[in-house]
C-alpha cells in the first residue's frame, strides 16, 4: 500500500476510488433487489469499517485508513451532507404543504410525537447505560427523541419514484408529511445542538434568538434576492458559471452563518435550498449541475466515514442487541404505529394507513446527519452510535418489500389512475386507445393512427398518451412538474399532432421500475381496447430483442398493436399481408375499422387462398374500397416487400405472421397487431410460424 499511496494525496485518491467502486458495486445489486442506492452506500461505509474489514483483515483497514489521515477524510466527508441537504431543501417546494388540508397536518403532528415521546422515554433506559456521566439527560432524552422523529425525505421520494406513488394519494400525503416532519424535527435538533453546545441556558436563549434572526434574515431579505435571481435565468442555459459561483457562495457562507451561531452548517445549507425559488429553473438548473458530484462523490464518502465510526463489535453481549432491539421497535412502534393510527383516524383505509406508515418509517441519509452530529457533540457514545445506524439500516431496508405487501401494484394502479364514470348510453362503449411514448418523435405516427382508428361518425372515442420515466439514482425534484405538466417533453408531439387532427389526448406521466406491467395495468384501469406502442423498423443482418413489448403481449388484457413509423403523414393506402397464422382475424378487423373510420383503402395480399373464409366472413360487402391479391410463388415475403414498395401508407400483419422476417427492412410504417383472445398464438421467437417477433422500444 505504501508503494501505492506514498503520500497523503495519493492516500486520498486510493480511498476515494476504493470507497466509489464498492459503493457503485453493491449498488448495482441493491437496485436489482428492490432497495435504493443509499442503502448500499451506507453497507459500504460499514464494510470498510472496523465491523468487517477492520475485522478479518485490520493490517489492509490500517493501511487503507490510518489513523493520521482521518482527519481529512472526515473534513471532505462534511461536505457531502452540507450539499445533500442544500440539495433537499431545493426538492422540498413549500407548495407542497399547501392546501393539504387538516389531515395530513394531523398526521404529520402524530408522526412526529408519538416517535419524539417514546424516544424521549427510551433515554430513562438508555441514558444510564449508553451515556457519558457529563451529559445532561435533559440533552441526550430531547436529543434521542429529535433522532427517532427523522425522516428521510430523500430515500423516501426515490423509493414512491420506483413504486410509481409520487403522484398518488398515498404518495403526495407522504411526501407532505416527511417534509413536515424533518423541518420539524431539524428545528428541535438545532435547539438541541444549541442547549449542548451552550454553557447554560442563557447562551442557548441566544443561541436559539440569533437562529430565529437568521431565520428572518433569509427570508426576508435573500429570498427576494433570489427570486429576481431565479427570473432572470429562466432556464439552465441561462445559468452561467457567474451565477454557480454566486450561488455556491451564498450557500457556504449560509453553512457558515449557522455554524458560527452554534447551530450546524447543515441547516444553514437546508435553508438556502429551501428559500430558491421554486419557478423559472434555478433550483432544476442547480440541481443538475451539483447533484451528481454530490451524489456519485461526497455522499459516498460521508457514508464510509460514518462506517469507520461504526463499530459493530462494541455490541458484545446479549443486552447489547437487547438494547438495539430495543431501540427498533421504539423507532417502528413510534413512526408506524403512530402514522398509521392517526391517517386511519383520518379515514384512510386500513391498507393505505400502513402503506403511509411503512413510507414515514423510512430512515437513512437523514439519520446518519442526525447521528454524527450527535457523535460529534458527545451527546450519544459510540456504542449507541452503532446501535442507531443499525436501526437506521433496518428501518430503511425493510421499506421496500413490506410496502410491496401492504401495497400491492394494482392497489398503486387503482390511486395513481382512478377510474372517473363516462357519462354514456348504456349501449355505447367508448373504442379506448393507450398510446405509450418513449421519444417524442414516436407520437406523431401514433396519432395518425388514432385519428385513423376513430374517425366514424357518431362513434365515442378516448385517447389517452403515456410516457413512464425510469427510476433515477435519486428522484429529482423536477420529477413531479415533469408528470404535471403531463410527461414532459416526450409527449408534446404527439398532443400536437393530435390537437391538429381534432382529437384530443390526456397526457399522463410517471415514474416506473416495471414498465410493460405499469402500461398493461394502467391500460386495464382506463379500460382501453387497444395498447399501442412505438418501434424501431429492423436492420438488415440484425435482431433486436422484443424487450418490454415482448412483456407487454404476455400481460396485456387488450389488444396491441406496434407502430414502426417511417414518416407516417396519413393513412389512405393500406396493405394486409395475410401470413396465415391465427392473428390474421385481429389484423382484418383493424383493417375494415382503418376502411370504415377513414375510407382507407385497403389491399389484402394472401398466399393462395390463405384467409378466404376470414375475407368472406369480415367484408361481405365486397366495397370497392377492398382488393384482394393472390401469392403463389415461392417466396411470399419477397412478394409482401416489393408489394409495400407502391406506394402503401401503413402495413398491417400479425405478430405471428411469417412476412417481413427478422433481418427485413420494411419500406413503409408498419402496424403490427397481437389479439391476446388468441390463445394458441405463441410469442417467443421462432416459433410455429417462422417468425421473430416485432423489434420495439417501448417506455
Amino acid at each position: 500500500m505504501h508503494v501505492i499511496a506514498h503520500n497523503a494525496l495519493s492516500l486520498l485518491i486510493i480511498q476515494l476510488v476504493v470507497i466509489i467502486g464498492l459503493s457503485r458495486l453493491i449498488g448495482g445489486g441493491a437496485r436489482r433487489l428492490g432497495q435504493p442506492q443509499v442503502i448500499a452506500e451506507v453497507l459500504a461505509g460499514i464494510l470498510l469499517g472496523p465491523s468487517l474489514l477492520g475485522w478479518l483483515a485490520p493490517g489492509v483497514m490500517g493501511a487503507l485508513f490510518p489513523a493520521d489521515s482521518m482527519p481529512v477524510l472526515r473534513m471532505l466527508s462534511q461536505l457531502g451532507p452540507i450539499l445533500f441537504m442544500f440539495l433537499i431543501g431545493l426538492e422540498l417546494d413549500p407548495r407542497v404543504l399547501r392546501g393539504q388540508g387538516r389531515a395530513s397536518l394531523f398526521i404529520s403532528h402524530v408522526s412526529i410525537l408519538v416517535p419524539f415521546a417514546l424516544g424521549s422515554l427510551a433515554a430513562l433506559v438508555l441514558h444510564p447505560r449508553l451515556s457519558e456521566s457529563s451529559v445532561p439527560f435533559s440533552s441526550f432524552a430531547l436529543f434521542m427523541g429529535a433522532a427517532m422523529s427523522v425522516t428521510a425525505f430523500a430515500v423516501l421520494a426515490r423509493i414512491l419514484s420506483e413504486h410509481g406513488l409520487l403522484r398518488s394519494k398515498v404518495g403526495m400525503l407522504a411526501l407532505t408529511c416527511a417534509a413536515v416532519d424533518d423541518v420539524t424535527a431539524w428545528c428541535l435538533l438545532a435547539f438541541v445542538v444549541s442547549l449542548v453546545r451552550a454553557s447554560d441556558l442563557l447562551h442557548a436563549g441566544y443561541t436559539t434568538l440569533f437562529a430565529l434572526l437568521y431565520i428572518g434574515f433569509m427570508l426576508g431579505l435573500v429570498r427576494p434576492f433570489l427570486a429576481r435571481l431565479g427570473a432572470r435565468v429562466a432556464n439552465k442555459e441561462g445559468l452561467t458559471q457567474n451565477v454557480v459561483a454566486l450561488t455556491l457562495m451564498m450557500l457556504l457562507a449560509s453553512a457558515w452563518a449557522t455554524e458560527r451561531i452554534g447551530i450546524h452548517a447543515v441547516f444553514g445549507a437546508f435553508l438556502f435550498g429551501v428559500i430558491i425559488p421554486k419557478q423559472g429553473g434555478l433550483a432544476e438548473a442547480l440541481a443538475e449541475k451539483l447533484e451528481d458530484v454530490v451524489v456519485v462523490l461526497l455522499l459516498p464518502v460521508f457514508f464510509a466515514n460514518s462506517g469507520l465510526r461504526t463499530q459493530v463489535g462494541l455490541l458484545d453481549d446479549a443486552s447489547d442487541w437487547a438494547l438495539c432491539g430495543l431501540i427498533l421497535l421504539v423507532a417502528c412502534v413510534g413512526k408506524f404505529g403512530g402514522t398509521t393510527l392517526a391517517a386511519r383516524l383520518t379515514g384512510m383505509r386500513w391498507r393505505e394507513a400502513g402503506a403511509l406508515g411503512i413510507l414515514l418509517n423510512t430512515r437513512g441519509l437523514i439519520e446518519l446527519i442526525v447521528l454524527n452530529i450527535g457523535l460529534d457533540l458527545g451527546v450519544i457514545s459510540p456504542t449507541l452510535f452503532t446501535m442507531m445506524v443499525i436501526m437506521a439500516m433496518v428501518t430503511a431496508l425493510m421499506t421496500s418489500p413490506l410496502l410491496r405487501w401492504m401495497y400491492p401494484p394494482q392497489e398503486v394502479a387503482r390511486d395513481r389512475v382512478p377510474l372517473v364514470p363516462l357519462m354514456l348510453p348504456a349501449a355505447q362503449t367508448p373504442f379506448t386507445v393507450l398510446m405509450c411514448v418513449s421519444q417524442g418523435e414516436t407520437g406523431t405516427g401514433m396519432a395518425v393512427v388514432g385519428r385513423a382508428l376513430t374517425g366514424t361518425p357518431g362513434e365515442s372515442f378516448q385517447f389517452h398518451a403515456l410516457h413512464l420515466v425510469p427510476p433515477a439514482e435519486r428522484a429529482p425534484e423536477q420529477l413531479p412538474r415533469e408528470q404535471e405538466r403531463g410527461g414532459g417533453d416526450a409527449l408534446v408531439p404527439l398532443v400536437e399532432r393530435a390537437s391538429g387532427l381534432g382529437l384530443q389526448v390526456r397526457p399522463l406521466s410517471f415514474v416506473s421500475a416495471e414498465p410493460a406491467l405499469d402500461i398493461c395495468r394502467t391500460a386495464e384501469a382506463k379500460q382501453a381496447d387497444l395498447i399501442l406502442l412505438g418501434g424501431h423498423k429492423p436492420l438488415a443482418g440484425r435482431t433486436l430483442p422484443g424487450g418490454i413489448v415482448q412483456e407487454v403481449v404476455r400481460e396485456a388484457g387488450c389488444g396491441v398493436a406496434v407502430l414502426v413509423d417511417q414518416g407516417l403523414e396519413r393513412v389512405r393506402r393500406v396493405l394486409v399481408p395475410l401470413g396465415g397464422c391465427e392473428e390474421d382475424r385481429a389484423v382484418l378487423t383493424l383493417a375494415r375499422r382503418l376502411m370504415r373510420s377513414s375510407g382507407a383503402e385497403v389491399t389484402v395480399l394472401r398466399v393462395g387462398t390463405t384467409g378466404q373464409a376470414l375475407v368472406d366472413e369480415l367484408f361481405p360487402e365486397g366495397s370497392g374500397r377492398v382488393h384482394f391479391k393472390t401469392v403463389s410463388n415461392a417466396s411470399p415475403e419477397e412478394s409482401a416487400l416489393e408489394e409495400a414498395r407502391h406506394g402503401y401508407d401503413l402495413v398491417v400483419m400479425g405478430m405471428g405472421a411469417g412476412w417481413g422476417g427478422r433481418d427485413r427492412e420494411v419500406p413503409t410504417s408498419l402496424l403490427v397487431v397481437h389479439d391476446p383472445a388468441l390463445a394458441t398464438v405463441t410469442h417467443e421467437a421462432g416459433d410455429a410460424h417462422g417468425a421473430a417477433p416485432v423489434v420495439v422500444s417501448a417506455s
